[in-house]
């Protein structure tokens, strides 16, 4: 099985352990982070999507012309954008970096969040809505000629298909949500589907359930993990480093901010990661989930933590169960990116490569 690695830019320097600060994009860190992530060897870097934030197509362009090889993962909520418009946009941004553009599709699994840009969906509706604007990018992108479309949210006739994507037969389409409905949509039109980073029973039962719903479709995705790796020479020395950024990260947020006051997340992804944190903060291996449960799991807060080697072994068990992409960002996004090249990434693909080498030779 292939090995792909996705790492993550933020439009400035942040995360949980550096609170942002000055102008909500910073274009020479975009730079920076992006050449990084290329000289390290990563595969893609996705451009996240936040109510607050810069809008991700406009960042990935900026990105795209400080690299040359780095794909492109852009997220995108339906529902803001026509999707005729959303189609020639990513196609444009195809054009524009010869092939390097993928969608992350993300259907929104907080109420309070999607109103803020006005979208008033409930969750269900959210994604019916998100089978119709994903079918219609695919309708446009592979359309010979106009297109007409009637359909419960979205209508029209004639939608050009003239700005095509450069990449045949399409750009590629990652899926997030692990809600049954996010299953049933990533089950029509993923061609990967990304999960955050869960102890392996639960990738066994989620992948199981995607799988079996693709079947349906004569469709078989990919699949993508997501961990916060933290590395270091030594194994004590890493769990030294994973106590300390959850240490740093209760300083900066304050101690209301954490623990099981918080409401429980909407989106069935954060339950799940606090389902493995309710395990012990080592449920299994390599496997952290203090900071997912700090923080109420608001997002890809699991770790694995270890030596190179050691994080390494545990990305090839997952590989071990159908996972072939690893999205990683560090708590020190630029640092641990360069750390993760250098290192983490080399030793990985050796030890993919070496146990496929053993495959064939025991044929």
């Amino acid at each position: 099985m292939s090995l792909e690695f996705i790492g993550m830019i933020q439009p400035r320097q942040q995360s949980e352990i550096h609170p942002a600060h000055g102008a909500a994009v910073d274009p020479g860190y975009v730079r920076e982070a992006a050449r990084a992530h290329e000289a390290g060897g990563f595969d893609r870097i996705l451009i996240g999507w936040h109510s607050d934030g810069p809008d991700g197509l406009q960042i990935a362009t900026h990105a795209g012309a400080a690299t040359d090889r780095l794909g492109l993962l852009v997220a995108h909520r339906p529902g803001f954008q026509a999707p005729t418009t959303a189609a020639r946009a990513f196609g444009t941004l195809d054009q524009l970096t010869e092939g390097r553009a993928a969608i992350h599709v993300i259907s929104g699994g907080d109420d309070t969040d999607q109103r803020r840009d006005g979208d008033y969906l409930d969750k269900e509706a959210r994604y019916r809505r998100t089978d119709e604007y994903v079918g219609i990018l695919r309708q446009v992108w592979a359309a010979e000629g106009p297109s007409d479309h009637h359909g419960p949210f979205y209508r029209f006739e004639g939608a050009s298909p003239a700005v095509r994507p450069r990449q045949q037969p399409r750009i590629p389409i990652y899926f997030g949500g692990a809600s049954d409905a996010a299953i049933r949509v990533a089950a029509r039109h993923a061609d990967v589907y990304a999960l955050w980073g869960e102890t392996q029973a639960q990738v066994r039962e989620i992948t199981g359930r995607v799988r079996t719903a693709a079947a349906a479709h004569g469709r078989s995705p990919r699949f993508s993990l997501s961990f916060r790796p933290i590395l270091a020479e030594t194994e004590s020395a890493a769990w030294a480093r994973a106590e300390r950024i959850l240490a740093r990260i209760r300083a900066v947020r304050g101690q209301a901010a954490l623990g099981p006051a918080l409401r429980e997340p909407p989106n069935v992804g954060s339950r799940r990661l606090l389902e493995a944190a309710a395990l012990g903060d080592r449920p299994e291996g390599r496997l952290y989930t203090a900071i997912a449960a700090a923080t109420g799991a608001r997002g890809n807060t699991t770790a694995l933590v270890g030596t190179p080697e050691q994080v390494a072994q545990a990305f090839l068990d997952y590989h071990a169960l159908g996972v072939t992409t690893f999205l990683i960002r560090g708590f020190d996004p630029l640092e641990d990116a360069v750390d993760y090249g250098r290192e983490l990434l080399p030793i990985a693909r050796r030890l993919v490569a070496e146990r496929a080498a053993q495959a064939v030779a025991a044929e």
